[in-house]
């Protein structure tokens, strides 16, 4: 068992959290009156995410997307309020980890999701602050194919869209909005790009720069950083750890 304060110390030693300017908090976002026996994490800090771990009798929940963005009002009321007042009544903790997680060269969002796909020599950009990545894949493949082979791991069909004459051997990726690194990642000479979102400007800017991008989905791509940090965390301190993934097309 430990503390919350034990876990986010830990979590923010191993994700240099302080190195990132980041567009809402990280770390303990809510403090419960629980010591930390079940760890329960997931994407999202939602309602459905509370409930579940609610039901678990979870002590602290471990998300990516956690509350209190920038520009966002920052008062509990509303959605916000509900979501508060159900985690504080079970006297849970809430902690989040957003660019930290998707940066980490371990168990940080990207280098996950690279593992995931069977990326080979996958590693950061020189460009992108540790949130773009580059690899390779085994053997050169049509755009296509690519796109099928994501769809049987992330269990997501992608959207396909850009310049498909070219195969696909280099690649380059962004988990979840990550979509406006295309040209950067054009620059890098990758043959293909991969983030989660998509913008009504990426298919022409795929087509003008010549490279297939593929939007796989913001929750599909970001869903294993966070229980590697899970696992991880729950073998330091001996704890019991638990992902609970809620559905999420998007």
């Amino acid at each position: 068992m430990c503390q919350p304060h034990e876990l986010v110390a830990f979590c923010d030693q191993l994700l240099d959290a302080s190195a990132f300017a980041d567009y809402c908090p990280n770390g303990l976002q809510a403090e419960g009156e629980r010591e930390i026996a079940l760890l329960v994490s997931g994407v999202t800090a939602s309602a459905a995410l509370i409930e579940a771990a609610c039901d678990l009798d979870a002590d602290a929940i471990l998300v990516h997307h956690g509350w209190f963005w920038k520009n966002e009002p920052p008062c509990l009321t509303g959605i916000k309020g509900r979501r508060a007042r159900m985690l504080l009544k079970a006297g849970m903790s809430l902690i989040a980890y957003h660019l930290p997680l998707d940066a980490h060269p371990e168990v940080g969002n990207n280098a996950t999701l690279g593992r995931e796909l069977g990326i080979l020599d996958a590693a950061p950009a020189p460009v992108g602050g540790g949130l773009l990545w580059t690899g390779r894949l085994a053997a050169a493949q049509a755009p296509e194919a690519v796109a099928a082979q994501v769809a049987e791991r992330l269990g997501r069909v992608p959207l396909l869209v850009g310049e498909h004459a070219r195969a696909v051997e280099r690649v380059a990726w962004c988990s979840g909005g990550g979509q406006g690194h295309i040209e950067l990642a054009a620059d890098l000479g990758v043959d293909l790009f991969l983030s989660g979102e998509i913008s009504e400007q990426t298919t022409h800017l795929a087509r003008e720069l010549g490279l297939s991008y593929l939007a796989a989905g913001h929750h599909a791509t970001e869903r294993y950083g966070v229980q590697a940090l899970g696992t991880r965390v729950a073998e330091h301190f001996g704890l019991r750890h638990q992902f609970i993934e809620i559905a999420n097309p998007a």
